[in-house]
């Protein structure tokens, strides 16, 4: 048996010192506050047996997608998938990928050229910052929704004439929860002639009407260049699209390395995303989407007990379903979340390096599902509890 390396054993080893090492968990009873099934439909019945109906109405009994969606494995319930998707979200055109992981390093890869330059978010996911890592193009990164902060950095960037500026954020942060003034941050990219580009995935199914997002919500979606949307989140199921023109959806399929050279989605994972968009679409408002409207009050409750708890100055302030509590220190905040598990909630500590030393959290993530019993017997335990910020 070969030797394992010296450097990576010692990577590992440093993990274990600074008690951030990762391990693989099991499944659990616990009170669920850490999912990103935000609506429940990971779960849903109905939404399983519509997605198995489907199926059978396409006479797609099949397991897998035998190729590439470019040889053997563009299935007939891709163009009905696509088609709702971009009907669903006002788009000229959609492109189904194998995960948001997939759609942001293709993206990100293939789009920029040499010579362009890309300015983001100094906190977007890692999956965005990998693919600018193996694009050609210089990328710069802005502070944290700060557009101020981004005006200075293209100020004093000397750009050539025949660059194109991307300008990349999310609609809501996956470990803060919090969002950008969108609306401002859309009109200076659009007097400036940049391409806006935003990531959805938290905000899908959560914001807008119907769940269509925020983008939507502000009325944006004809002024963004591209939108990110995943599944594996509100969805319930797994996956994710790229929403934009019809040009932008040629380049990827003739280019995008993680399209192309990949395995196609199985036919029960397209159904269930055809499944998951005619159950968010078929409610004439959120009010009548029980699903949409429960998370909703969940979330104000939240924050209502937040205030009434007086908890509020240890929150990074949000108005999504992802609500974050700063302990400082991979020891504290592990010791903590172990406290909230021994009493029943799944919690998860959200350790350094993930995100910068200093502001390790809890992340208290919220479903429909969630009475406001267990959300008040959660927030009380909190603010039992002695920790430091």
């Amino acid at each position: 048996m070969h030797k394992f390396p010296l450097k990576l054993e010692k990577r590992l080893e440093i993990r274990k010192e600074q008690n951030s090492l990762r391990t693989l968990g099991t499944s659990n009873n616990l009170i669920d506050f850490s999912s990103n099934d935000y609506l429940g439909f990971a779960g849903n019945r109905n939404l399983f047996f519509k997605t198995e109906q489907l199926l059978k109405e396409q006479e797609m009994c099949k397991n897998g997608a035998t190729g590439s969606r470019l040889l053997s494995g563009n299935h007939k319930l891709y163009p009905l998938a696509e088609k709702e998707i971009k009907n669903f979200h006002g788009a000229p055109a959609a492109l189904i990928f194998n995960s948001g992981y997939d759609a942001n390093i293709g993206f990100f890869s293939t789009v920029p050229q040499k010579g362009d330059l890309i300015f983001y978010d100094e906190l977007v996911h890692a999956s965005i910052r990998d693919g600018i890592s193996m694009s050609h193009s210089k990328a710069y990164k802005f502070k944290h929704n700060d557009l101020e902060d981004l005006k200075k950095k293209l100020k004093n960037i000397t750009s050539e004439p025949t660059s194109e500026i991307y300008i990349v954020t999310e609609s809501v942060f996956s470990m803060d929860g919090d969002s950008p003034d969108l609306e401002a941050f859309s009109a200076y990219s659009e007097k400036g002639n940049y391409h806006l580009i935003v990531d959805e995935a938290h905000a899908l199914g959560v914001f807008g009407e119907k769940g269509k997002g925020l983008v939507q919500e502000l009325g944006l979606e004809k002024k963004v260049f591209a939108r990110i949307n995943t599944f594996g989140k509100a969805m319930g199921s797994h996956g994710a699209v790229i929403l934009g023109s019809h040009l932008l959806v040629q380049y990827l399929i003739n280019f995008c390395r993680s399209f192309i050279y990949t395995t196609a989605l199985s036919p029960p994972s397209v159904a269930a995303i055809i499944s998951g968009y005619k159950l968010l679409g078929e409610q004439e408002s959120n009010e009548e989407n029980i699903e949409i409207k429960k998370l909703q009050e969940n979330i104000r409750f939240f924050k209502s007990e937040v205030n009434r708890l007086k908890l509020q100055n240890k929150f990074i302030k949000s108005d999504s379903a992802i609500h974050c509590c700063i302990i400082s220190g991979n020891d504290e905040v592990k010791n903590i979340a172990d406290q909230f598990q021994d009493k029943g909630f799944n919690i998860k500590p959200i350790l350094s390096p993930t995100v910068t030393k200093g502001s390790e959290r809890l992340r208290f993530c919220l479903h429909s599902y969630n009475s406001k019993e267990e959300i008040t017997s959660l927030l009380q335990l909190l603010a039992d509890l002695p920790i430091n910020t």
